[in-house]
């Protein structure tokens, strides 16, 4: 079993900048889509940004120009750019891996925490 460990979470003021890692154990190459998600406190965890095994990447409307998520399959790694922070983008983020196949199976990271402060 693949396991995700994100790191690069910090304290950070407003307008600046962090970037995130996720690392797997293993391969990520049977992961069909990996994203990042985010919760923050007495908030629903929602979806902040995803790539596909293709590279096609979506991102949520709040951080759209502003984040840029990315996956190196060769070093079974996933990374989250984030530029300008609000913060509104205070939470913790999670990596996620959704594996191919019918039903497919959801991994997840233990998270990190970015803190923007105003």
């Amino acid at each position: 079993q693949v396991q995700l460990v994100e790191s690069g979470g910090d304290l950070v003021q407003a307008g600046g900048s962090l970037r995130l890692s996720c690392a797997a154990s293993g391969s990520i190459f049977g992961f069909n889509v990996m994203a990042w998600y985010r919760q923050a406190p007495g908030k629903q965890r929602e979806l902040v940004a995803s790539v596909t095994s293709g590279g096609t990447t979506n991102y949520a409307d709040s951080v759209k120009g502003r984040f840029t998520i990315s996956r190196d399959n060769a070093k079974n790694m996933m990374s989250l750019q984030m530029n300008s922070l609000k913060p509104e983008d205070t939470a913790v983020y999670y990596c996620n891996g959704q594996s191919y196949g019918i039903p497919s199976r959801n991994y997840w990271g233990q998270g990190t925490q970015v803190t923007v402060s105003s």
